[in-house]
């Protein structure tokens, strides 16, 4: 396959359209601010024929076995696996992580695929005794319907490989819109289940201006549950607009993760692993760790054993196998960081490395790393979604787990320490739907991805996702 950034499509109804005749916009490569290709929008007919599509697709998938439905997925799991390296490469142009990053990003969206086409397989009811004995009961598992699935530009493969397989191996059919930033990655998901056989209009990409094809899709009667993943804010306002026909939706919202390093952590340890997540994908992660809380006793030590293995990362060109971080994926970070370091600064917190933007061309920012700032900066307040560490002392297990539940988010958390004790404090004690203890893996597709309070509704993967797009239908029968 090639290895250039390939021609932008929609996809609809299994054929593949493009931008000949429609609106469409560039797509900017990161690293040096060029246009790497014209992605077309989706006209208010393009986004009929895809729900038009998507309805009239879903009896015949909802009646396909989940064995045969199962077989499309491995192999388009297989095809993923197969182009891993020219997948990656596009998302690297098109979002600016270290190829490296992306290619380990692909071959989870592979997993992902593969993980769904086994439990769609056993995606079971049950049958509950009877108060007689001719009573029968049995709960039925049937797909919702049509669906519609919004995906964001941080992680290309990932989001829209949980919305397609989950989707799909329940025996729904998708309308799916990917991030306008990085279309080909999500189009070359798409491709390979063309390429393994999925029946025409099963799944639809449509491209757009977000308001307007979330607005149509989520009026229309025939979709029957939404899933998003992106912000707070633009969750909140889609949760609002589906509300007005009760459609079902599984919401991924931001996230502001804490960490709290407790005084027998592994300092170095606890610094590598730290390091490495915070700054992967330059911090634009919903569950990068943040705000991180260290126990007055290791304080110092760890803040200079995160400052110098900070210090030596290699920021550059995704493309460069020796890069660790590359460019933001926008403009917008920037100007959101500039704001958010100087409010920092100016309420008396320190600098310790990092804090502007890199000279020259792309969207490049110094790896980040502040201490001691107030609870009224706004960093420590609002997401920074990018290379930015910030780092307060604490003195004891209740200081930490107020501070770390503060804010209305909950979407991942971490901690650092050896003692069983406290592991259980922090298991019962932090408000989140995610919390990683010694380790910072919390993504897998065999457990629930979400959040709790302002972070989002539901889960994608593990058996929770994968129910997300079921109908629970109890039949009763006696003789």
């Amino acid at each position: 396959m090639s290895q250039a950034y390939p021609q932008l499509q929609l996809f609809i109804n299994g054929q593949w359209l493009s931008a000949d005749g429609r609106k469409s916009e560039p797509v900017i490569n990161p690293l040096d601010e060029s246009t790497l290709g014209q992605l077309p929008h989706a006209s208010p007919a393009d986004l009929q024929a895809a729900l038009q599509a998507a309805n009239a697709a879903f009896e015949g998938w909802k009646r396909t076995s989940p064995l045969a439905r199962s077989d499309i997925l491995r192999k388009a799991a297989s095809l993923i696996r197969e182009r891993a390296d020219h997948i990656a490469r596009c998302m690297t142009l098109e979002q600016g992580k270290p190829v490296r990053e992306a290619k380990l990003e692909v071959l989870a969206a592979a997993d992902t695929y593969d993980w769904y086409a086994e439990e769609g397989r056993r995606n079971y009811g049950r049958l509950v005794p009877g108060k007689t004995p001719t009573q029968r009961i049995a709960v039925h598992h049937e797909p919702v319907g049509v669906c519609a699935a919004f995906a964001p530009w941080n992680f290309p493969a990932i989001t829209p490989a949980r919305k397609i397989a989950g989707a799909l191996a329940a025996g729904c059919t998708l309308v799916l819109k990917p991030a306008e930033e990085t279309p080909a990655t999500a189009q070359e998901l798409v491709r390979v289940l063309h390429d393994a056989g999925l029946p025409a209009g099963v799944l639809n990409m449509v491209f757009g201006v977000p308001a307007e094809v979330s607005g149509y899709l989520l009026d229309q009667p025939e979709v029957a549950k939404f899933s998003f993943t992106g912000s707070t804010a633009v969750g909140k306002m889609l949760a609002s607009h589906a509300a007005k026909s009760m459609k079902r939706a599984t919401l991924e919202l931001g996230g502001h993760a804490p960490v709290i390093v407790w005084k027998d952590a592994d300092i170095n340890k606890a610094a590598d692993a730290l390091v490495a997540g915070k700054f992967r994908n330059a911090g634009q992660v919903c569950i990068s760790p943040t705000r991180f809380y260290v126990h007055r006793d290791v304080f110092d030590s760890f803040v200079s054993a995160f400052v110098e293995r900070t210090k030596k990362l290699k920021v550059g060109n995704g493309l460069d196998e020796s890069s660790q971080m590359g460019p933001l994926a926008n403009p917008r970070r920037i100007e959101a960081l500039t704001r958010l370091i100087a409010d920092a600064q100016e309420k008396g917190a320190t600098l310790h490395t990092g804090g502007k933007r890199m000279p020259g061309k792309g969207f490049f920012w110094e790896p980040t790393v502040i201490s001691n700032l107030p609870e009224d900066a706004g960093l420590m307040n609002e997401e920074p979604f990018g290379p930015v560490a910030l780092i307060n002392p604490i003195a004891d297990m209740d200081e930490a787990l107020k501070r770390a539940n503060r804010l209305q988010y909950g979407l991942a958390a971490y901690a650092f320490t050896q003692d069983s004790a406290v592991r259980q404090q922090l298991s019962n004690g932090v408000q989140t739907g995610m919390l990683g203890i010694n380790t910072l893996n919390i993504s897998m597709a065999e457990a629930p991805f979400g959040g709790v309070k302002e972070s989002g509704w539901g889960s994608e993967c593990g058996i929770e996702g994968l129910q997300a797009y079921c109908n629970i239908k109890l039949v009763s029968e006696d003789q």
